[in-house]
């Protein structure tokens, strides 16, 4: 294994993006559905990262503070509070090493997201982003992403410089004059026909999982590329856009995205025809 010095001290390469472990607090204020919660188990409920005897450990010895001062383990939130939780972070290392640089104009950057990087610091991800890496290699800050992709999803991504910019876009998409197209390469025959999904979608910010069921609007439109009979690859084209909509509605439909290790999991039953080589073993 060779190691490379990299030109940024946070980054190391090695089979992959690495980032170099660093402190850092993080900051929130008091939620409504938190008010009321023990300290300890607020952060139990909220964030699942963690055990219980962690934060119970960091409660006493101050690493996690209420308006800056230390309190019992008792201790009941209220609304507009601030809490902060001082730590040692170790991010999740990425599969590459590059994002690559597709245009750069003075309003507006373009770039190809690798997959297995986020868009933007989330969950364990802050400098291990596309908006970290392009900061910290390219002096690009601020970045407005004008949409999202997943963190296992690669593709095509536009970020703005500005806030106005960025506005600009977001109206132009609401507005239905920017269309999105992906391509998933999915488990079974998919029907040679357009089929259209029309399935609501609930989202849980909590187990970062949706589902569908009762919750907002969404609608995708699916025209099979090619087969080999056990996986067929896909033309995606989603009228609305909801988090994780197109998984969903793959799932929703029989047809899961082969490699989606967060829904595929849940969509095949053992009697499954459509993938028979992809049933969950245990």
């Amino acid at each position: 294994i060779v190691w490379q010095t990299p030109a940024n001290p946070d980054y190391i390469f090695r089979n992959g993006r690495h980032v170099r472990p660093y402190y850092f607090e993080f900051i929130a204020h008091v939620k409504n559905r938190w008010a009321g919660k023990t300290i300890v188990d607020l952060f139990t409920d909220e964030f699942k990262g963690r055990s219980h005897d962690y934060y119970v450990s960091a409660v006493k010895c101050g690493r996690i503070r209420v308006d800056g001062e230390m309190v019992p383990v008792s201790y009941i939130v209220k609304t507009s509070e601030k809490i902060s939780h001082f730590l040692h972070r170790h991010e999740p290392p990425v599969l590459t090493s590059d994002v690559l640089i597709l245009q750069k104009e003075p309003d507006v950057v373009t770039v190809c997201k690798p997959a297995s990087i986020p868009v933007h610091p989330c969950g364990q991800y802050r400098k291990n982003t596309v908006v970290g890496i392009l900061e910290a290699e390219h002096g690009l800050a601020p970045l407005f992403p004008v949409h999202r992709l997943d963190r296992l999803v690669s593709g095509l991504l536009i970020l703005a410089r500005s806030a106005s910019k960025a506005d600009f876009f977001r109206q132009q998409i609401e507005g239905g004059m920017i269309k999105k197209q992906y391509i998933a390469r999915v488990a079974g025959e998919f029907p040679e026909q357009e089929q259209v999904v029309d399935a609501n979608i609930n989202h849980n910010a909590r187990e970062q999982r949706s589902t569908a069921e009762k919750g907002k609007t969404a609608c995708t439109k699916f025209t099979r590329l090619s087969t080999n009979g056990v996986h067929s690859l896909v033309l995606c084209e989603p009228v609305t856009g909801r988090t994780h909509q197109i998984r969903v509605h793959l799932q929703h439909a029989g047809y899961p995205i082969a490699n989606d290790l967060l829904y595929l999991s849940f969509s095949i039953d053992p009697m499954c025809t459509n993938c028979p080589d992809l049933v969950p073993k245990g």
